[in-house]
């Protein structure tokens, strides 16, 4: 797959160097200069030497012009180009270099600034207890800064701005503020701008870091690394699969995606979320737990090829074997104990139970509170902290108190519950969690020998086939040719070998 890889660029790769150079605006009607350029360099078809290039060859022929005018006429008769001698060539080079490195300097103070402010607070730290972390979905930016003040000021380390359904599926990242949008808020760089401000605010009057999440995930994957790096966000849900199972991306774009994606946030030291715990959403918890550890171990494999450490690679998984069964405590407890012991030193995510939810309020609640002894016990580092409400609609800020307040009581009873109590050797718990890693490492052995797009086509994760040429973006992957050029990448794999 790396191999794979390492042969090939999509549009939203060459799009985020673009915005790393400084195109960032927005074009006729709101579209993003980034697009029109990519767009103008695929349909010439010459993308594939790199969007770097061609911005610099732009710059050489009409410097101080419109860069999008520029590249439009530079490309509208690429076969009638004048050939650059070597010297030229390699001036070029240098010069985009230059301002490549330019743009990452400016790009790291952003991310020390981030540093400095979390470090001159108070940060409640893993694996003591897990970061209490919440959702903000209102489709209004503004309207979430004030449900994510109230959550701060309630006792939340972390909150989330749930992205507008489908935006995954979105070949572009909308431009400006955003006040309306369906089950979330738009992803874009100046609705982080504005959450991580607001957030910033309430941390120094709090005394205490609130950190700040949002997805990096779709087909504009590495374009939203880009962005929340650049505005200092903490965490991104970023999942090498996520998209393939659950949103039909084209596998060929999302894993070469995700990769850049990678090498962003590793530079950027966000922490990310993998998916996992979607995979038990469309299958059988107790069936498929052992598909969870597999993702686990490939996402893991992903993220270290991409020079991230494991104290950045947070894996997801979640509370949600149907609680009509019995034992159901103890084959959590299994799950979570082995996930914990696989990635000692990775932030793991725990999510509640969302798939069994009902109208009653108060099972709810009492099915959320379960989840959160599981994460405290088992050592968890990241708690998203179900709401009684999750089968009905968005949470009010009752409900994010109610649950926030639940969680910080569970947290103190049960705070060494982990260290005084063992299970045994032959119980439930044992035997559960022989039976997932046994067939996890049959899986991956499947995977190995058949290769990982062909597991995926037999549907051995998340019950859901996908094929290698099937799903929306494949025409967005190209193959690099000789002379690719992006000098992004360079800096990035220079400065982060794989971990």
């Amino acid at each position: 797959m790396q191999a794979f890889i390492d042969r090939h660029t999509t549009v939203a790769i060459e799009r985020t160097v673009l915005r790393l150079l400084g195109i960032g605006a927005a074009g006729t009607r709101g579209a993003p200069l980034a697009n029109l350029i990519v767009d103008q360099l695929a349909e010439a078809k010459v993308l594939q030497r790199g969007a770097a290039y061609w911005l610099g060859r732009a710059l050489k022929t009409a410097p101080g012009k419109d860069p999008l005018h520029s590249i439009e006429r530079l490309v509208a008769h690429p076969e009638k180009l004048p050939a650059l001698s070597e010297t030229e060539e390699t001036e070029l080079r240098e010069t985009m270099r230059a301002d490549t490195r330019a743009a990452v300097d400016e790009l790291r103070d952003r991310i020390r600034a981030r540093k400095e402010l979390k470090a001159s607070l108070q940060v409640w730290s893993f694996p003591g207890a897990p970061w209490k972390y919440v959702i903000v979905a209102t489709g209004n930016i503004h309207d979430d800064v004030e449900q994510a003040h109230a959550a701060a000021q309630q006792g939340a380390d972390v909150v989330a701005v749930i992205r507008s359904t489908a935006q995954s599926l979105l070949d572009y990242v909308p431009h400006g503020a955003t006040t309306e949008g369906f089950g979330g808020t738009y992803a874009t760089q100046e609705n982080f701008r504005i959450m991580r401000e607001a957030l910033d605010a309430t941390s120094r009057k709090l005394g205490r870091y609130i950190h700040l999440t949002n997805y990096s995930s779709g087909l504009a994957m590495p374009e939203i690394a880009y962005m929340a790096a650049f505005e200092r966000l903490d965490m991104l849900l970023n999942d090498a699969m996520y998209g393939i199972l659950f949103r039909d991306i084209n596998m060929r774009r999302t894993f070469c995606d995700q990769y850049f994606s990678r090498r962003i946030c590793g530079f950027a030291e966000i922490i990310i979320n993998t998916g996992e715990d979607n995979y038990i959403t469309t299958a059988d918890a107790d069936e498929a737990a052992h598909t969870v550890i597999a993702s686990q171990l490939i996402n893991e494999t992903f993220a270290h090829l991409a020079g991230m450490r494991d104290e950045l690679i947070g894996f997801g998984h979640s509370f949600e074997i149907d609680p009509a069964r019995e034992d159901t405590l103890l084959r959590e407890f299994a799950m979570a104990m082995m996930v914990r012991e696989l990635f000692p030193r990775s932030p793991i995510k725990y999510m509640p139970p969302t798939k069994h939810k009902e109208g009653d309020i108060f099972f709810s609640h009492a099915y959320d509170v379960m989840a959160d002894l599981v994460a405290i016990t088992t050592g968890q580092g990241i708690q998203l902290l179900g709401m009684m409400t999750e089968a009905m609609h968005n949470p009010f800020l009752m409900d994010r108190f109610v649950a926030l307040k639940a969680g910080a009581y569970v947290y103190r009873a049960a705070r060494h519950l982990g260290d005084e109590i063992s299970f045994k050797e032959d119980g439930i718990v044992a035997r559960r969690q022989r039976e997932v890693f046994e067939k996890a490492l049959s899986l991956l052995e499947e995977v190995a020998r058949d290769g990982l797009m062909a597991a995926i086509g037999r549907a051995r994760f998340g019950d859901t086939a996908r094929s290698e040429t099937g799903g929306k973006g494949l025409a967005g992957v190209f193959e690099r040719a000789p002379d690719y050029f992006n000098p992004f990448l360079e800096i990035l794999e220079a400065e982060w070998p794989p971990a």
